[in-house]
């Protein structure tokens, strides 16, 4: 169980990441590159953030079965989903239709992206930091 709370205050830490990168992306990116390109390359450095965050605090979790790691990386994607769902469907008020055109990778969306990040981050980050 402690496991779990600790996995859950990282995780923590990806909420102002997210919301800043999105930032970056409405303000610097989406003008410079467009759209499409934008929200690609915001995938893409959310994801690293993401790894990045893992890689700095995976010890902390205190495991190192890749079951666990697993469990944890399946926690943060459960989370990361209802947060999503519910910020931008009850928070911005924005149609699911718009909310699914994210998880398009034929329009070039790598939402996707993010989420197997956040998925496979604990067991990379391990294998990285040899825990």
């Amino acid at each position: 169980m402690f496991v779990l709370l600790r996995s859950f205050f990282l995780w923590l830490l990806f909420i102002p990441l997210a919301i800043l990168n999105g930032v970056v992306r409405d303000l610097l990116l989406t003008p410079a590159l467009g759209d499409t390109a934008g929200r690609a390359l915001s995938s893409v450095t959310l994801s690293a953030l993401i790894l990045g965050v893992t890689i700095l605090f995976v010890r902390r979790l205190g495991i190192n079965t890749p079951t666990w790691l697993l469990i944890v990386g399946s926690f943060w994607l459960v989370l990361t989903m209802m947060f999503e769902f519910s910020f931008f469907l009850l928070v911005m008020g924005h149609p699911m239709d718009e909310l699914l055109r994210e998880y398009d990778l034929f329009r070039g969306r790598l939402w996707l992206l993010v989420l197997a990040t956040t998925f496979f981050a604990p067991l990379i980050a391990a294998r990285i930091r040899k825990v």
